[in-house]
């Protein structure tokens, strides 16, 4: 009788490949960025996509500004809005939503940490923003796309 011999891998050596494979599994969970600040603040809610970030945001040691980004809307979740594509007027864009309000900007805010071409936002906004904010504006659309230019008011990242 021939005996064969099978090396033996411990079961410890098997954890390390569960937790990656466990940990790729569960991702990021759907979120669709409803919150109490984001269902009542502003006189427009929307679910949109950030369709591109023309150039790049100037550091905020040089001055507070805002930055219009354009948006694809997917979702009107309360008030109006005109066409399929939106400009919003985002406060200091470098800084994540949660850490942006100050004195020239006061109770704006959000889960949102950095702006990216493709993501989604859920959004609570006014409109005009002139009349929510006098300072700088950066808009590289001015002339390019029409509309009036939202103020967001609260801004969140949407999983899905």
């Amino acid at each position: 009788m021939t005996r064969t011999i099978r090396p033996t891998i411990p079961l410890a050596a098997f954890v390390p490949v569960l937790a990656v494979l466990a940990a790729a599994s569960c991702g990021q969970q759907p979120d669709d960025g409803a919150d109490p600040k984001v269902t009542t603040l502003g006189t427009i809610e929307v679910t949109a996509q950030l369709v591109e970030v023309l150039g790049t945001f100037p550091p905020n040691d040089l001055y507070d500004y805002v930055y219009v980004l354009k948006y694809r809307i997917l979702t009107t979740h309360r008030g109006a809005v005109a066409g399929d594509t939106i400009l919003v007027g985002q406060y200091n864009p470098l800084k994540p939503r949660a850490r942006a309000a100050d004195v020239r900007a006061e109770g704006i805010g959000g889960t949102l940490k950095a702006f990216k071409a493709g993501d989604l936002h859920r959004m609570a906004l006014e409109v005009p923003l002139d009349e929510h904010y006098m300072g700088p504006i950066i808009n590289k659309y001015h002339g390019k796309a029409g509309g009036p230019l939202h103020w967001a008011v609260w801004t969140n990242r949407v999983i899905r």
